[in-house]
C-alpha cells in the first residue's frame, strides 16, 4: 500500500465491514439455529456412545435421592430447632470440588457442540458462512494491497459482485430533488 492515508484506510475498513457484518451475522443467526437443535440431538447420541448414559442415570438417580435427604434433614432439623429454642442451624457452603449432574451435562453439552461445529461447516449455511467471511477478508486485502483508490474501487466491485453487493453504486439515474 503506498502513501495511502490512514484515514482511507479506516475509510474502507468501515465500509467492508456496514457490508459484510450484517449478511454474516445473518448467516451466524442461521448456523446458530442448526448448531442449538443438532447440538441437543447430539448429546444423547454421544452420552450413550461414550457410556456416559449409565452413569448419568445413576447420577441423576442419585441426585433426586440426595435432594429429598437434604429436604428431609431440612425438615427435621428445623422441626427441632422449633421445639428447642437453645438449638440454632449452621450453613454448610457447598464444597467446589463437587460434582453435579448438571455439570456433568453441560461437559456433555460442550463436547456435543464441538462435533456440531464441524459437522455445520459442512452444511450448505455453513459453507456459506465461511465464503462471507472469505470474500470479506479478501475485500480487506485488496484495500491493503492497493494504493489507489479507482484500483480499490475496481478490485472492491469485482470482489463483491459475487455476493449480490454493490461497490460502486451508479448515481447517474437518481433523481435529482428540486429545490424552491
Amino acid at each position: 500500500m503506498s502513501n495511502m492515508p490512514k484515514y482511507k484506510v479506516e475509510h474502507y475498513e468501515s465500509k467492508i465491514r456496514r457490508h459484510f457484518n450484517p449478511l454474516i451475522e445473518e448467516q451466524e443467526l442461521l448456523v446458530k439455529q442448526f448448531k442449538t437443535d443438532a447440538t441437543k440431538r447430539i448429546v444423547s447420541k454421544l452420552s450413550k456412545k461414550m457410556g456416559a448414559d449409565k452413569i448419568l442415570n445413576a447420577f441423576k438417580i442419585a441426585e433426586e435421592q440426595m435432594k429429598k435427604a437434604r429436604q428431609d434433614a431440612t425438615t427435621f432439623f428445623r422441626k427441632k430447632v422449633k421445639q428447642d429454642e437453645k438449638k440454632t442451624l449452621t450453613y454448610n457452603v457447598r464444597n467446589s470440588d463437587e460434582i453435579s449432574y448438571s455439570d456433568c451435562e453441560e461437559q456433555l453439552r460442550e463436547w456435543a457442540k464441538t462435533l456440531v461445529d464441524r459437522e455445520l461447516r459442512r452444511r450448505p449455511e455453513g459453507e456459506q458462512l465461511a465464503q462471507l467471511e472469505a470474500v470479506k477478508q479478501k475485500a480487506m486485502d485488496i484495500v491493503y494491497e492497493n494504493g489507489d483508490d479507482q484500483a480499490i474501487a475496481k478490485a472492491l466491485d469485482s470482489c463483491t459482485k459475487k455476493i449480490g453487493i454493490t461497490w460502486v453504486v451508479d448515481t447517474s439515474k437518481i433523481k435529482q430533488i428540486a429545490s424552491n
